[in-house]
């Protein structure tokens, strides 16, 4: 059976249609298991949405805290978007293995997306109006994420792989995502996913053709 995909556009419109979660932010979470296609996901959406703000776990994130990046996130982007106030962080150099120096300036626009493994953990979701999960199997993704990042990166993986295991045991996002994301042959099919409560979400479509983003 043929996926039908959905136009982003018609995503973006459900997004600004929410209520704010974080001040007056929507701040709308992507998550999945690594290599699943969050980053190409997110910037496609923020460029359906005129531009929003990305904000990538990527650059919270460090080698010595894959996962243990929440307080820094809440002080430096949750705190300030939750008073109406610009977001100032410093980013992670994965080469040089340190914070700066370059800051990033985060303004508190009606939707700012938050794209990263762990976007969907337990201490965030009361700030999301929208958790996506990008639906691949772990194993896929992971076999993607290595074959993009070359055998420079296999030791990096060779860690990742057990803390992101870890910390999905621990802490699951997918339970409690609003929709699922499928990237299928033109674009991608948007799904209510298992978070999905009252009515059917509006963002899900079926029939639409393939009029998606690519």
């Amino acid at each position: 059976m043929t996926a039908h995909a959905t136009p982003l556009s018609q995503v973006a419109d459900a997004l600004r249609r929410l209520p704010p979660s974080c001040g007056p932010v929507r701040l709308v979470g992507v998550d999945g298991h690594a290599g699943s296609g969050k980053s190409t996901f997110a910037l496609r959406l923020a460029d359906a949405l005129d531009g929003a703000p990305v904000v990538r776990l990527d650059d919270i994130a460090s080698h010595d805290e894959l996962f243990g990046w929440t307080e820094r996130l809440r002080r430096q982007v949750i705190v300030p978007l939750s008073r109406g106030e610009s977001a100032r962080y410093e980013t992670y150099d994965w080469h040089a293995r340190r914070f700066g120096p370059e800051v990033r300036t985060l303004p508190p626009a009606p939707v700012v997306i938050l794209e990263g493994v762990g976007a969907g953990r337990r201490a965030l979701r009361p700030f999301l109006a929208r958790l996506l999960w990008m639906e691949l199997p772990r194993d896929e993704a992971w076999e993607r994420g290595r074959h993009r990042d070359g055998a420079e990166q296999s030791d990096f993986w060779d860690g990742w792989e057990p803390a992101e295991r870890r910390h999905f045991a621990e802490d699951p996002s997918r339970p409690f995502a609003h929709s699922l994301v499928r990237q299928c042959r033109k674009g991608y099919e948007v799904l209510a996913g298992p978070g999905e409560t009252a009515v059917q979400s509006q963002i899900v479509t079926h029939g639409e053709g393939p009029s998606a983003v690519r």
